[in-house]
């Protein structure tokens, strides 16, 4: 299929970002932050924005209003939950059944359905949104990926060097004094 049908212009997209999932991948694999600014232009290109989600899990020590306020600037709609102190320690923080249940009731208006996140546990809902006539697209990074998910997207897309911002404070300090 020509690049050009898919990505038409009167095609109505939806773009649903699992925050923490993206976070967390960029630092480990590039010591880097996302240019959420140029994922959106790179994801949505000529088509019609319809609805940019970011979902974000509030941790109770970090202040990310400025964070969720240059998202909101940009065009995303911010989901925010706090995350979820457990008594055993651990901690619950995902956004999974909140990014299904936004996709399922959203996308009798889309075209595409763009999921930015690489959990395997999307799958189920790749293949019903699939079946229910959307093309859904996943974007993220390729490392962090679930080769399931990759399969089970109508298209896949890695997130390159240039949608990041490398952040010093990351970056190991091999070459101190450099």
């Amino acid at each position: 299929m020509p690049q050009d049908a898919v990505k038409r212009s009167d095609q109505r997209v939806g773009v649903f970002v699992d925050v923490q999932n993206m976070f967390y991948s960029a630092k480990a694999i590039h010591q880097s932050k996302i240019d959420y600014s140029k994922l959106l232009q790179e994801i949505v290109g000529q088509r019609n924005l319809v609805r940019a989600i970011a979902y974000v899990v509030q941790k109770p020590d970090v202040d990310q209003s400025g964070f969720t306020d240059a998202l909101e600037r940009l065009g995303y709609e911010i989901k925010s939950k706090d995350l979820r102190l457990r008594p055993d320690g651990t901690a619950k923080g995902d956004w999974d059944m909140g990014i299904a249940i936004d996709t399922i009731a959203i996308a009798p208006k889309l075209d595409t359905v763009v999921l930015v996140s690489g959990d395997g546990d999307f799958v189920p809902l790749v293949e019903m949104l699939k079946a229910h006539g959307c093309r859904v697209e996943v974007v993220s990074f390729r490392k962090s990926t679930s080769n399931e998910l990759i399969q089970a997207a109508t298209k896949y897309t890695s997130i390159e060097e240039s949608m990041l911002f490398k952040e010093r404070r990351f970056q190991k300090d091999d070459n101190a004094g450099n």
